[in-house]
């Protein structure tokens, strides 16, 4: 019979965790490569069968449309701006190659979520700061920032966790194999 609450189920947990958080954080990566083709599906869809949304919030919908247009003016007449966008993807892909290690030994990588939660409360001030100078509206920030606020609360709780697993466990049954 094994213990739900001993070291091993808390790695386990923590180790879920992690993988839902990877999980997440590879998608919004990936989906900043196909931006053309979003916006035009999720412009589409506002303007047909999602068009209740849209009637429901309408800066949304009109966001999302001025938002279509300037990315495929982008993407016909430079699509050389787009490649920053990749560069963002990339940036997402390579955060999550981070967590290999931190999943590996929550412990000794605790950095991991530490720096995690460091770029979770650097969206604020950059969504505050770059919103207006690129004249986004705000609340639109507001959801930049939900990005946030959303990704600290699991690197929090897995943060307590892992402080709860260095308490329990001597470093031999921290680093056994997944």
């Amino acid at each position: 019979m094994s213990d739900t609450n001993g070291p091993r189920a808390l790695l386990t947990r923590i180790r879920v965790w992690l993988i839902v958080f990877v999980v997440c954080l590879v998608l919004s990566g990936a989906t900043a490569f196909p931006l053309v083709t979003e916006l035009r599906l999720l412009d589409s869809a506002l303007a047909g069968w999602a068009s209740p949304a849209a009637d429901l919030l309408p800066g949304l919908a009109e966001w999302i449309h001025r938002v279509r247009e300037g990315v495929a003016a982008a993407d016909a007449q430079a699509p050389y701006l787009l490649y920053g966008t990749d560069w963002l993807a990339f940036a997402h892909l390579v955060i999550a190659v981070a967590f290999h290690g931190l999943y590996r030994d929550p412990v000794r990588n605790i950095w991991v979520i530490e720096f995690g939660m460091i770029a979770c409360v650097g969206i604020v001030p950059l969504a505050l700061i770059c919103g207006p100078i690129r004249d986004i509206p705000f609340w639109w920030s507001v959801v930049d920032m939900s990005f946030g606020v959303i990704g600290i609360l699991p690197l929090l709780h897995v943060r307590r966790m892992i402080k709860r697993l260095e308490a329990l466990t001597p470093t031999a049954l921290r680093t056994s194999p997944a």
